[in-house]
């Protein structure tokens, strides 16, 4: 059983339940990296594996199914940004000890923070390049937005970083 049937088959419970065990890291990524936020991150993962099981008949294929999670997850993060007029938890309490990076936490604390103060798109297609490693004409495609919207948005928040680091003196001129 391949594609639409073999989604639509998989409604059982414990078919449901490996859906989501192989899905749950990149959609938790996107909006940990997103959000900055775990329990926010974790709301928001929730609230898309609820929505996959209500609109599971509309996935046409695995592929499909990962792309539809990218969007639903992009967008559900990008509501919740406006909605609470989003600023990230400080680094310390929203990454447990043994999740931090050991090399140079200054500068990933202080990237984070930048992150968080960027507009709700241009963290979504920050993360979805940077830490999902999408390429530019697929982050157009799940984000379903002009593929120069997505340049834009990729240079104006890469340039937003380095600018704030080169305040923070974390980079050299």
């Amino acid at each position: 059983m391949t594609g639409r049937s073999a989604i639509r088959g998989a409604v059982d419970h414990a078919a449901f339940g490996d859906l989501v065990r192989e899905h749950q890291s990149m959609v938790f990524s996107i909006a940990q990296h997103t959000l900055q936020d775990r329990e926010a991150a974790e709301e928001v993962a929730q609230d898309v594996f609820l929505r996959l099981y209500r609109d599971l008949d509309s996935i046409e294929s695995p592929q499909h199914m990962v792309h539809w999670l990218r969007r639903v997850t992009a967008n559900r993060c990008i509501d919740a940004i406006r909605r609470r007029r989003w600023r990230p938890v400080p680094i310390d309490e929203s990454f447990p000890a043994a999740e931090r990076e050991p090399e140079d936490s200054l500068a990933i604390r202080t990237v984070r923070r930048l992150m968080g103060q960027l507009p709700a798109r241009q963290r979504v297609v920050l993360a979805l390049r940077f830490q999902e490693e999408l390429e530019i004409p697929e982050i157009a495609r799940t984000l379903k937005i002009p593929l120069n919207t997505v340049k834009s948005h990729l240079r104006r928040g890469v340039e937003a970083l380095r600018r704030g680091m080169e305040r923070t003196g974390r980079t050299e001129s």
